[in-house]
């Protein structure tokens, strides 16, 4: 299972958000969107990801001005990004690994998808409990 198969037939208007855009801006995006992180991006480039621990740390830091403060200022970067052709299980490990819960999927330098560690577990349980049900069809016709 790979990680193309995860995005597959999702719309793929990935929100996003520009290094210059205020910590503010991009923290009521989350919040209107009900997300945890957005890739950052100049121009077509993935350049970092800005998620809600990056805020929680730059408030605990600054307090208030903080929200004044540009996303490039504050978001993790290098971003890790994930090729669409990678196995699931092993972005998953790797998420578990580097302690992070999204991945920008990035082919060519180009953004595909963005996915995350919920994606990849309810795909993964979906994959099980179709299995169990084949197993349970094949006892069933024996």
């Amino acid at each position: 299972m790979s990680i193309a198969r995860i995005i597959e037939g999702r719309n793929q208007d990935i929100i996003t958000c520009s290094r210059t855009e205020s910590v503010r801006d991009v923290a009521a995006k989350l919040a209107e969107k009900r997300i945890g992180a957005l890739p950052v991006m100049d121009g077509d480039s993935v350049v970092g990801i800005f998620s809600e621990r990056d805020l929680l740390y730059c408030v605990a830091r600054e307090g208030e001005t903080a929200l004044h403060r540009a996303v490039g200022d504050v978001m993790t970067a290098p971003a890790i990004t994930i090729d669409p052709g990678r196995d699931a299980l092993k972005a998953l490990a790797l998420m578990t690994r580097r302690r992070i819960r999204h991945l920008p999927v990035v082919q060519d330098g180009r953004l595909l998808g963005f996915v995350s560690i919920g994606d990849i577990v309810k795909f993964r349980i979906d994959q099980i409990e179709e299995e169990a049900e084949h197993l349970r069809e094949y006892i069933t016709m024996s």
